[in-house]
């Protein structure tokens, strides 16, 4: 009977929050909060709740730095190439500026054809590099992202947690796992093929 009772109040509040306007994580939280009291008088012992930091994770964790470090080896080369290129096209620019007045119509005509064609040859590249680099950080977060959530799901498992969230409005330093979740990742082995 209660936990009927339970998931009436959760659908009735889960309504009041869309009429209200409220969405997302804010939904979770008033939902949580309005239901842990009469959860917590049916449950014999307390709610274990864990909190991680998606964003320390991502940045702060061993395979995020061996993932940063695989990428600017990856694209350092080509993300030079391309400031050297700039650099080039602002000097050509810059020198058709000075010598522009002095050189016959046809000829400063004819450069600023080429400073045209080389910037754009120039924001194509920087495009590609951008949406190659773009795809590649994605790649390697999704791989982090995979390899976190077994980590959580293994602490959740072992730990018998209740609850773990990632994402909180606020969250007391008491349940914040996160630093014991970079620890595990940085000894857990990396997935074959990886």
């Amino acid at each position: 009977m209660m936990p009927t009772v339970a998931r009436a109040a959760a659908r009735k509040l889960s309504r009041a929050c869309l009429r209200a306007g409220v969405r997302g994580t804010a939904a979770v939280v008033l939902a949580v909060g309005a239901l842990l009291p009469g959860a917590s008088a049916w449950a014999q012992e307390p709610l274990k709740i864990g909190y991680v930091n998606a964003d320390r994770l991502t940045r702060d964790s061993a395979p995020a730095k061996a993932a940063q470090a695989k990428l600017e080896a990856e694209f350092g080369k080509r993300e030079k190439e391309l400031n050297e290129l700039a650099l080039k096209l602002k000097a050509a620019a810059d020198r058709l500026d000075k010598e522009g007045p002095t050189l016959a119509e046809s000829e400063r005509a004819r450069r600023q054809r080429e400073l045209v064609e080389q910037d754009r040859d120039l924001t194509r590249k920087r495009r590609e590099f951008q949406e190659d680099l773009s795809q590649r950080r994605n790649e390697e977060l999704a791989a982090i992202v995979e390899r976190a959530n077994r980590v959580i799901r293994q602490i959740f498992e072992q730990e018998k947690f209740d609850l773990i969230v990632q994402e909180a409005i606020m969250a007391s330093a008491r349940i914040d796992i996160t630093d014991k979740v970079i620890r595990a990742l940085g000894n857990a082995p990396q997935p074959p093929g990886k």
